[in-house]
Order: C-alpha cells, then sequence, then structure tokens
C-alpha cells in the first residue's frame, strides 16, 4: 500500500506541475514573444521482485519551449529587411513630396522667371516688366533656398536617426550580454530556462529592426551575436559597441563605427540593414544625389544666365553684369592629414559639371582626382599653379603653396550646397541687359549686292568689344578691317571682329563697306533677352545635352522611380514579414482553446490521483483498525 500511496503522490506532484505550466501559459497568451511551454511525461522508473515488476508512476521530466529555430530565423531575416525599406520608403516619400509638388518644387519658379523674362524681351523699354523680373528672380533664388534647406534638415534628421539607431542597439546589446549571463548560470538545471530564452530571442528580434544580425548558440547556452560583416556584438555575457561619429571631412555628417578591442572599425552600409541600413542607404543613395542634381542645376542655370548676360547691353550703355551669384565648389579637409593642403576650386566647363563629391588626394609627388561615390578616377591636366591650373571633371583646381604630406585628401563638394547659396544680384532694373551690345550695319552708298547678318556675340569679355569696326571691301573677293589687312571673303563664312561675329552673303563691290558699331541707345532692341529667354531649353549640362528644366525633371523622375521602387519592396516585404510572423505564432503561440482543454484534463487527472490516494487513505485505515483487535 504505501508504493500505491506513493505512485499516487507522484501522479498528484506532476499533474500539480501541468496546471502551473497550462497556467503560466494562459497568463502569457498575450506576451509579445512568449514561447508555448508543453509538461513532458516520463514513467518513473518501477521495481521488481518475485517475478513481477510494479510502475513507479509518473514525473514531469521536461517542460518544451515550442520554437522552431528556422521560423524564428526567417522572421529575424524578413523584419530586418522591412525595417531597412520602411526606413527609406519614410524618408524617400517626404523627398518625392517636396520636389514634385508644384507648391513646393522648382518647376513652377522656373517657369515663372522664364515667362518674366519674355514678357520684358517683348517690351524691352519697360521699367515696370523689368522689375517683375527681378523680383522673380529673387522668387527663384529664394526657391532654391527653400529646397536645400528642407534637405539639409533632412540630413540633420538623419543624423539625429543614426545616433539614436547606434544607442538603442548598444542597449539591446548589454541587454542580450545580460540575459546571457543569466542562462549560463542555469544552463545546467534539469529544464531550460525557457523565459530566459523567449527574453532573449525577443531582444535578439528588435535587434533585428536596428541592424542585420547572424546568431550562433554557443555549449553553455549562451548566444554570440554578429553584425555587419561580421562583427561580434555580443559574446557571452559581454558586448562590444556601435558608436555614431563625424566622418572624416564634416563632423556633422554622422558615419558608423565599431568599437572593437583592436580599435574602430567602419560599419559596411551594404551589409548594415535593417532601420539602421536604411538610413545610411537613404543618405548615401537619394539624399545626397538629390542635394546633388540640386545644386548641379543652380550653378548651371546661374553660369549660364550669367554668361549670356555678359554678352548684352543695358540701358545705361554697359555691358551686362551678374544677375546671379553662387558659391565656388566647397573644399573639405580630413581629420586625418598631417600636413596642410588647401585649393581653390572654380567650375571651368558647365556642360561637364555633375554636382558629384570629388577626393583629391596628395601621395608626395603629385595629385589625383576620384569621384567620391563610384570612386572613379578623374583624368587630370595641368600643374595646380594659378597659372596652370588642374582641370577635370569640368573643374578648375588651384592648390594652395602649402606644405601638403602623402596621403593628405580634399573633398571638393561641386553641388551639395551651391542650392542654397545662389542670390539673385541685380536690384537695378535699368541694369539688365536684354540689347546686343553691338549691331551691324551697310553703309548707304554700297553698289553690290551682299548684305550683312545681324551680330552675334561670340566673346562677350573681350575687352574690345564696344570698339567701332569698318569692313571694306578692296576687290570682291577681299576686305579689309579698319583700313588694315586684307582677309579673303567667302559669302557665308563667319568674319569675327573684337568678340562680334558677322557673316556677309551675296556680290559685294569694291568699296563697299560695312560696319560694327556699339549698340548705345537701342532700348527696343531685345537680341539678349531671346537668348536669355532660350537658356530654358538650351543643352548646358552633360555636353551640353541637357537643358536645366531637363535636369531638375531628371532629378524629380529619379526620385518618383526610386519611391514607387521602394514602395513596392516594402509592401511585398510587409507580406513576408507578415507570414512569418503567422508561422512563428502558429507553431509558438498560446492557443487558449487548447490550454483551457488541458486545464480541464489535468484537473480530472489530478482529482483522480486525489481519490486513488483517498482509497489508499481508507485501506490504511482498515488495516490499522484490524491490527488493533
Amino acid at each position: 500500500m504505501p508504493d500505491i500511496l506513493n505512485t499516487s503522490l507522484t501522479g498528484m506532484l506532476a499533474f500539480q506541475r501541468a496546471l502551473q505550466v497550462t497556467s503560466h501559459n494562459i497568463a502569457n497568451a498575450n506576451t509579445p514573444g512568449y514561447s508555448r511551454q508543453v509538461a513532458e511525461f516520463s514513467a518513473r522508473v518501477g521495481s521488481g521482485g518475485a517475478g513481477s515488476y510494479i510502475g513507479g508512476g509518473t514525473q514531469i521530466s521536461d517542460i518544451r519551449r515550442i520554437f522552431d529555430t528556422l521560423q524564428g530565423e526567417q522572421l529575424r531575416t524578413s523584419t530586418t529587411g522591412f525595417a531597412r525599406l520602411n526606413s527609406i520608403n519614410s524618408l524617400a516619400s517626404r523627398i518625392d513630396t517636396v520636389l514634385a509638388d508644384p507648391d513646393t518644387g522648382l518647376n513652377t519658379a522656373l517657369q515663372s522667371y522664364f515667362n518674366a523674362l519674355q514678357d520684358v524681351s517683348n517690351d524691352p523699354s519697360s521699367i515696370p516688366t523689368r522689375q517683375a523680373l527681378i523680383g522673380e528672380a529673387e522668387g527663384l533664388a529664394s526657391r532654391f533656398h527653400s529646397l536645400d534647406n528642407q534637405l539639409a534638415d533632412m540630413e540633420g534628421e538623419v543624423n539625429s536617426r543614426i545616433e539614436l539607431s547606434v544607442n538603442d542597439i548598444n542597449r539591446i546589446a548589454e541587454s542580450i550580454a545580460t540575459v546571457n549571463e543569466k542562462i549560463a548560470l542555469v544552463n545546467n538545471a534539469p529544464t531550460s530556462p525557457n523565459d530566459l530564452l523567449d527574453e532573449r530571442d525577443r531582444l535578439v528580434l528588435q535587434l533585428s529592426e536596428q541592424i542585420n544580425v547572424d546568431t550562433l548558440v554557443q555549449g553553455d547556452g549562451t548566444m554570440s551575436v554578429f553584425i555587419g560583416s561580421g562583427q561580434s556584438l555580443v559574446i557571452g555575457a559581454a558586448s562590444n559597441r556601435l558608436a555614431a561619429t563625424g566622418s572624416e571631412f564634416d563632423m556633422t555628417r554622422m558615419t558608423v563605427v565599431f568599437q572593437g578591442s583592436s580599435g574602430n572599425s567602419p560599419i559596411d552600409t551594404s551589409a548594415a540593414g535593417g532601420n539602421l541600413g536604411g538610413l545610411l542607404e537613404f543618405r548615401n543613395s537619394i539624399l545626397d544625389p538629390a542635394r546633388q542634381s540640386l545644386g548641379q542645376t543652380a550653378v548651371a542655370f546661374a553660369a549660364t544666365i550669367n554668361e549670356q548676360h555678359a554678352s548684352g547691353m543695358d540701358l545705361r550703355g554697359d555691358l551686362g553684369g551678374a544677375l546671379f551669384s553662387v558659391a565656388p565648389p566647397a573644399v573639405l579637409h580630413s581629420s586625418f592629414n598631417t600636413g596642410s593642403p588647401d585649393a581653390a576650386v572654380t567650375v571651368a566647363d558647365v556642360s561637364q559639371l555633375t554636382g558629384a563629391d570629388y577626393v583629391l588626394e596628395f601621395d608626395g609627388a603629385g595629385y589625383s582626382l576620384t569621384r567620391a561615390d563610384t570612386r572613379e578616377t578623374i583624368t587630370l591636366s595641368g600643374t595646380g599653379t594659378s597659372g596652370d591650373p588642374l582641370q577635370g571633371a569640368g573643374l578648375s583646381i588651384v592648390v594652395s603653396a602649402g606644405a601638403p604630406a602623402a596621403g593628405d585628401r580634399l573633398l571638393i563638394q561641386t553641388g551639395q550646397k551651391a542650392a542654397g547659396s545662389i542670390r539673385s544680384a541685380v536690384t537695378d532694373a535699368q541694369s539688365i541687359a536684354m540689347a546686343a551690345p553691338t549691331r551691324s550695319a551697310a553703309a548707304q552708298g554700297n553698289i553690290g549686292s551682299a548684305s550683312i547678318s545681324p551680330v552675334s556675340v561670340v566673346d562677350g569679355g573681350d575687352p574690345a568689344l564696344l570698339s567701332s569696326s569698318v569692313i571694306e571691301f578692296t576687290s570682291p573677293t577681299t576686305y579689309s578691317i579698319n583700313g588694315a589687312g586684307s582677309f579673303t571673303f567667302t559669302a557665308g563664312d563667319p568674319i569675327v571682329i573684337n568678340g562680334s561675329s558677322v557673316t556677309i552673303n551675296g556680290a559685294p563691290s569694291v568699296g563697299d563697306r560695312f560696319t560694327i558699331e556699339p549698340n548705345y541707345g537701342a532700348s527696343g532692341d531685345n537680341s539678349n533677352g531671346l537668348l536669355m529667354s532660350g537658356i530654358q531649353s538650351r543643352g548646358v549640362l552633360d555636353g551640353g545635352s541637357v537643358s536645366v528644366n531637363e535636369n531638375y525633371g531628371r532629378l524629380v523622375a529619379s526620385i518618383g522611380s526610386t519611391t514607387n521602387q521602394v514602395q513596392s519592396s516594402l509592401d511585398a516585404q510587409g507580406v513576408v514579414m507578415a507570414n512569418a510572423e503567422a508561422a512563428v505564432s502558429a507553431t509558438s503561440g498560446v492557443n487558449l482553446d487548447e490550454e483551457a482543454a488541458n486545464l480541464i484534463k489535468y484537473q480530472q487527472s489530478y482529482q483522480a490521483v486525489a481519490q486513488v490516494v483517498a482509497v489508499v487513505s481508507t485501506m490504511f485505515d482498515a488495516l490499522l483498525a484490524a491490527t488493533r483487535r
């Protein structure tokens, strides 16, 4: 009878523990990251004798955690991918809205400026229309500023979010290491520390939202966590840290480094993944190119409109000055420089301007130029002096007379901040040069049939541009200029004098004269104004094949296309993550109906075993009563 009692008591204890496990499951049915637990029953070793064997009851051999490692890895991977795309999409869609919206984008302001320029061309002597053009110029510059400021604010936001993400990663890594330490202490216990394992997996899932992770469970039960290109973030009960630091050339631009025992090493952006990887990828692939392209548009517009304006004459008879001012390319110094390099950079050829950043590096003997984003080597000509500057990528670079050391580097930003520096430079309406600076005329006494074309200015910077010139034919096939020289005449060929170009067609006679003279007093002339209006559709970038309007249109189209692609990928990745979550939930989640059934089953089993104990008690009482007689 004592054997029956012991057997019954093992059942009571086992079913009591099973009820505790079921109660634990029910209590945590809505706990994030909780994995359902199951009490595993096994028969206790019995005893035998005299040719018989009697069982020893039951026991809880293990409390098993229902968790599929492969499903957990799939959930982490899909979470990392979704967080990366969500981070990119939330920011890219904002840029798309800013650039493409008619109320905030550049297209409307550009069109308004060129419309005002056409209005002045239609009535070049009107002061009110000229004043309206100045207002539109100020509005256009303001729109450039507004767009650049919004992109700059977004860069500041990205920097702040990078710091927050790094802080979250460090906090989670420390928590994982703490849980690892607790798991290692109870690793040899009869049952697994299921709740600690759940907590660790929950933390790793949180970490995967911030950065791509790989894990490896060690023999002592601890989990090693690796990030990026294999850096060990957590090993056992120890965790390493990430740090958000200023970049090599700009201390306000956050980069991420891994602080290991051997020093700091940069995190590979392409392998980062998660929210952090999305922030870095957005900045490098979308924000920087957008700001560079906007700056490229500003520089090309200002340079082209200024160049054409300089080839015209204003109402006072002066050649046109700059309509817009824009800062030259910025030069930033590497924080690792050991010498004192410096350079002055200007835009030499707008048609070759890309708006990208370039790294100018000194190797101890000379300089090399590399495009920062693609690592493309740019061919340079020149020696770097003011008389023979380095030339490449549309830039003119004059290096300083300082003492650079081998390995010293400079970052040249050709477009990054240019849009924020553009200014309207004209405040006097009469200073707008709508007229051609020179005009041509045929002498009234000419007897030949030759005629001269209007003047086309080919060099507005020629110091003798406003000097009068006389072309006189000394024979039907030769002519002199201002009475000097003998030049061969071919009908229709350009004749260039002091920066002005004309063509003469027909058959001149000896003594026929044609003049090129300053265009003073031509308040109604709109020749140069029409040429400035044509800049809206004139190819000035990419070797002269892309206009200012087209360049901005390509920027808007590129951002819009990228945003749509990211949104589509995000939607698809959301489905993948939802499926992974559903799979984990189906395997590890608590089913309250099932737990209720288990609760009744274990309760009934416990009551049945308790009844056996009651029977044993009655039998034992009967035995005691019999022995008292």
